[in-house]
């Protein structure tokens, strides 16, 4: 797909809680249609949807409070889905030392650590490779309070690693990364996203 062609897609953005202003602003650089996501009607004729950065156990309790997270999950089985930060919380299947009681959708086979690079005080953005068409490509990612993926079943792919770590994984329709790249005006990831899972 083609840049020209983004400007068919309307891609959702989970806004129950988060940094999804910014995939909002990412979304509009490359000629994409944003639509906020904050009830199930808000689904409909989405092409994709992006769970943004945030608190993920707030997104948890807002997603039950909102009664959104059946028609979510069912929507995420086929639609092609771009998790960061607690967006990967949520997408993932099991949540180490899960003290908080997040119930993630167990969408996509990895173990995840909340907070697994260190709290607030330790955030630090690095230069990324990740791996686009068979060519290594540098983003800024940004770590806060980011997960760190501990295991992955067969059918993740990584296509980054930060600290021996797998910090950008693929599964069939999903994407997922530990990091932050929205924060900054490249958008490598997001149009990898956009390239990659959508016909």
């Amino acid at each position: 797909m083609s840049m020209t062609d983004y400007s068919k897609l309307t891609i959702g953005i989970l806004a129950l809680q988060g940094d999804f202003e910014r995939h909002e602003h990412q979304l509009r650089l490359v000629g994409a249609t944003p639509r906020l996501v904050k009830m199930a009607l808000d689904l409909k004729g989405l092409n994709g949807i992006i769970f943004p950065g945030g608190e993920s156990t707030t997104m948890s309790i807002l997603l039950d409070k909102h009664k959104l997270r059946e028609p979510l999950t069912a929507f995420c089985r086929t639609y092609p889905v771009y998790g960061t930060c607690a967006g990967m919380i949520m997408l993932s299947s099991r949540i180490e030392d899960n003290l908080s009681g997040v119930t993630p959708l167990g969408l996509m086979d990895i173990s995840v650590v909340r907070n697994g690079y260190g709290r607030q005080v330790f955030s630090v953005e690095e230069t990324i490779e990740i791996k686009v068409n068979g060519t290594m490509v540098p983003v800024e990612g940004a770590f806060i309070r980011a997960p760190r993926i501990v295991s992955k079943g067969p059918e993740v792919m990584a296509l980054a690693e930060y600290k021996g770590d797998p910090a950008l994984v693929r599964q069939g329709n999903l994407l997922a990364s530990s990091f932050h790249a929205e924060l900054e005006h490249d958008t490598t990831v997001l149009r990898y996203f956009l390239d990659h899972f959508f016909e």
